[in-house]
């Protein structure tokens, strides 16, 4: 009796082992299976957001069918802006002239702690430029601001979240000659969505700063 006992003991044990072993590798399995769909679905995620940061980059980024027209209407009468004489002259005196202590020095981390009220961002704000600019701020333009050849402002309608651009799509696209689309996001500076357009400030056939228009998503639509 205590051999059929530690037999049956044995099978029962190799079949536990055995149902161990398959619920492991059926385990095991999913776990892959999950590892490789999380893998695919991060691949999609990373190729999609290259694909929206080479569209940037190259001032190609397509805006919503729905505001397509308008858009495109819309940036035909921009570029009459960025080819005003005043804003041209106002680049080439900036880019010509050296910085201010105050500029030279100035950070975006710096400028973005300082109140409209800072002597400095006063100065900015009261430029002729400057002035200019707010004039031509409308329902559908919620910002405007020109940068010159390094980045820096030159002059805005409205104080920038920014100091520079330098190293930014919607200011290098310009300075390589092309118009900069981006996509619709909430401006930190104005509080609305809005969709940025930089155009290359050109003379004599040459990209000497850029002008960076925040359009109004709901007015386009």
């Amino acid at each position: 009796m205590s051999s059929i006992t530690g037999n049956g003991n044995s099978e029962t044990s190799n079949k536990a082992s055995r149902q161990v072993f398959q619920l492991s590798d059926d385990v095991g399995l999913k776990i892959k299976e999950g590892q490789k769909i999380k893998m695919m679905i991060l691949k999609k995620t990373l190729m999609f957001a290259a694909m929206v940061a080479v569209l940037a980059v190259s001032g190609m980024a397509q805006a919503p069918a729905e505001i397509k027209a308008k858009l495109d209407a819309q940036i035909k009468l921009l570029q009459a802006i960025s080819a005003d004489p005043q804003v041209v002259s106002a680049v080439k005196a900036h880019n010509a002239t050296p910085p201010s202590s105050d500029a030279a020095s100035m950070t975006n981390e710096k400028w973005a702690g300082l109140s409209l009220l800072d002597p400095f961002v006063r100065t900015v704000a009261k430029t002729p430029l400057s002035v200019f600019l707010k004039t031509k701020t409308d329902d559908v333009i919620a910002e405007v601001f020109v940068s010159g050849t390094t980045g820096d402002k030159v002059g805005f309608a409205s104080k920038t979240t920014y100091w520079t651009h330098k190293g930014m799509p919607k200011h290098e696209v310009p300075m390589s000659g092309r118009t900069f689309i981006g996509t619709p996001k909430m401006d930190e500076s104005t509080g609305v969505v809005e969709i940025q357009v930089g155009l290359p400030v050109m003379d004599g056939g040459k990209a000497i700063g850029s002008i960076v228009f925040g359009l109004r998503v709901d007015k386009l639509r």
